[in-house]
């Protein structure tokens, strides 16, 4: 990852996105690992759209339930890789690693962004 792409949140969240799809495509062919695919690809693409839908929020209200959701969906995704990872779903599980740490990132960028977002702001000065 580039220094830019780094610090840029839609970025890191598009290529998360993408590095799970790859993953889920390399994945056995079995009932087991098909489900947990399916599981990991809802909660690991909805935090790129729903970032999107943050940056158009129309209340802190609804930026905070935005950010929400994308802190969930990214503890959830966590927890799928990590699952697919101990039941060596992969040809190489070692390799799920990054990513892992990754969506450990992530999580705490939401977390912050959130605890942020919902202090409170000074009053303006008339």
């Amino acid at each position: 990852m580039n220094e830019k792409s780094r610090y840029d949140l839609e970025e890191r969240l598009l290529e998360f996105s993408v590095r799970v799809i790859r993953l889920t495509k390399a994945m056995e062919k079995t009932a087991a690992s098909q489900h947990l695919a399916q599981q990991l690809l809802r909660a690991a693409t909805s935090p790129y759209a729903n970032h999107g839908e943050a940056e158009a929020a129309e209340s802190r209200d609804d930026f905070i339930h935005k950010l929400s959701i994308c802190h969930k969906e990214l503890r959830e995704s966590r927890r799928w890789i990590r699952l697919i990872q101990r039941a060596e779903l992969v040809s190489k599980p070692q390799l799920l690693t990054p990513l892992i740490d990754e969506a450990e990132e992530l999580v705490r960028i939401f977390a912050a962004s959130i605890r942020t977002a919902r202090t409170p702001r000074p009053a303006p000065h008339t």
